[in-house]
């Protein structure tokens, strides 16, 4: 297609140049941040997010383009999200109702299974969901993995058309909660020390030896010993003069 411009030099020139236009390759509109609601048959059916959308409406088949990729979900009657779909490119063919996503598709369902691809076709007027790609789906028991796919476009009833492998699903141990255990850690008083018992220390005997020395030395004898007199030891003319008292006192008594 050939664009026609008129460009006005002065009021007698005129000149014409022709501008080349693909609309298969140049957009009509650029929509960045968007949000927005589909519906089908006056019912709200889907919510597409994506940062950037552009839209070729000039194309053989008219189609919308998100190069920064996007966010689908699909609703049922109730509004309740029952299918959600990201990817990384995607185009929709509006006049048709063909969704064609690109690099790193992930789907889940409501019951949680979770599918993944590299290209996902969804066929909305067909209510059917396909691919050729590798495709991995990862249910709560098991592991199905193989080539080609096809479902019904609420992804509960699905099969892979070259199965290559089941494999049971490992349950990872959840990991202690530390934080609750150091709450109660330190809630709880810490346990009085118990401390081992004492040992007494008994008084050391004096080892006496076994005989005694019949006699001391002489030099013990005059340091440690008590000098002790006898009377009878007493010379005898002192020992008269002390008793002459006691004489004289009993001859007068027996007078």
């Amino acid at each position: 297609m050939l664009l026609l411009l008129a460009v006005a030099c002065g009021s007698d020139k005129k000149e014409v140049v022709a501008v080349a236009f693909d609309p298969e390759s140049t957009y009509t509109m650029r929509t960045t941040n968007i949000v927005s609601l589909i519906s089908d048959s006056g019912i709200t059916r889907y919510r597409v997010t994506s940062s950037e959308m552009l839209v070729f409406e000039k194309a053989a088949d008219p189609y919308w383009y998100f190069p920064q990729g996007v966010f689908l979900e699909r609703f049922d009657s109730l509004f309740t999200t029952d299918v959600s779909i990201k990817a990384d490119t995607a185009y929709n063919w509006y006049n048709r109702k063909l969704w064609k996503l690109i690099g790193n598709v992930d789907v889940r369902n409501l019951e949680g299974d979770r599918f993944e691809t590299d290209t996902l076709y969804w066929d909305s007027k067909a209510e059917r969901v396909y691919s050729e790609a590798f495709m991995r789906i990862t249910r709560e028991d098991q592991v199905l993995s193989g080539m080609g796919f096809e479902s019904n476009q609420n992804m509960t009833k699905y099969r892979i058309k070259r199965p290559q492998g089941s494999f049971p699903v490992q349950e990872e141990e959840a990991p202690a909660d530390t934080t609750a255990a150091e709450q109660t850690r330190e809630a709880t008083p810490p346990a009085p020390a118990i401390l081992p018992p004492t040992r007494r220390e008994r008084p050391q005997r004096r080892v006496l030896p076994e005989t005694l020395p019949e006699t001391l030395p002489e030099t013990a004898e005059k340091d440690s010993l008590p000098e002790i007199v006898k009377k009878d030891s007493l010379p005898e003319t002192r020992q008269e003069e002390e008793l002459k008292p006691l004489r004289r006192t009993n001859e007068s008594d027996v007078k």
